[in-house]
């Protein structure tokens, strides 16, 4: 299988809000109960188009179809989509701060083929080119195998308050970046 990698454009976002739930649905059911996913989608986890307008989110392509996508983020925000209350649009010193992994999805019948991989490697690559040594993300659960592969390291565990009252546990992990 081929693919191909791009940043993403707003005219994506349709497409984006059919692929992430889906692919939250199939691949987070070993790990997240189905009340648990269903409370999520729409705020922790679903599109944030601040990352899109700030050409930080790369969308995978297989035959014109988005089979994955993911960024990263020069913004305070961790997690969550842009419809998320706890959002923090500030930005961050690459001198001191980490930037953000964010938003990783990839489509179930594309899993585990290293699409995940590329976009991450991509996100890496483009942090570093504007300063950052470090980066961080909150993982899901199903996520902590692919990003210890990377080299991420688990920091903590983060109970995330979700609408009706469930938490959802995600994993606060960090990486340096080894530049020249």
């Amino acid at each position: 299988m081929s693919w191909s990698l791009r940043l993403a454009t707003l005219d994506d976002v349709p497409a984006l809000e059919v692929l992430i739930p889906l692919s939250v649905r199939k691949l987070q059911a070993a790990t997240y109960r189905t009340s648990q996913i269903e409370a999520a989608l729409g705020t922790v986890l679903g599109v944030d188009s601040q990352l899109i307008r700030d050409g930080t989110y790369y969308v995978a392509q297989v035959d014109g179809i988005i089979a994955g996508c993911g960024g990263w983020s020069r913004r305070k925000t961790l997690f969550g989509s842009h419809h998320s209350p706890v959002k923090d649009d500030s930005f961050l010193d690459p001198a001191t701060e980490p930037a953000r992994i964010r938003a990783f999805f990839v489509h179930p019948d594309w899993a585990r083929q290293g699409i995940g991989r590329a976009i991450l490697a991509a996100c890496e690559g483009a942090a570093a080119g504007v300063g950052f040594r470090t980066l961080e993300l909150a993982s899901t659960l199903a996520g902590i195998p692919l990003y210890t592969a990377c080299g991420y390291k688990s920091l903590e565990t983060i109970q995330v308050p979700l609408r009706d009252g469930q938490t959802l546990p995600v994993v606060r992990m960090r990486k340096d970046l080894k530049l020249p």
